[in-house]
């Protein structure tokens, strides 16, 4: 399987985790994802100070600038492996 076919699987994986992951991881996995799937984040239109879930979300995924796709994949399939215990 390459690594693409291992990151769809993780993917699928997340969504029946044996626990619910904190927040943190939340933001981690959603970040990760994002990163993967679209690089860089594309917009310079940050969400409002009061819409905190967006607001996270935006700031987790601007941390990830620069990471290259592979290694967002590597780094998210590492997680999901970690948090299902594999």
């Amino acid at each position: 399987m390459d690594q693409k076919e291992v990151f769809e699987k993780a993917v699928a994986d997340s969504k029946t985790l044996p626990a619910k992951p904190d927040n943190d991881t939340l933001l981690r996995l959603y970040s990760l994802y994002k990163q993967a799937t679209e690089g860089d984040i594309n917009t310079d239109n940050q969400p409002g100070m009061f819409d905190f879930v967006a607001k996270a979300k935006y700031d987790a995924w601007l941390n990830l600038k620069g990471v290259t796709t592979d290694t967002a994949r590597q780094q998210y399939i590492d997680l999901v492996r970690e948090l299902s215990g594999k």
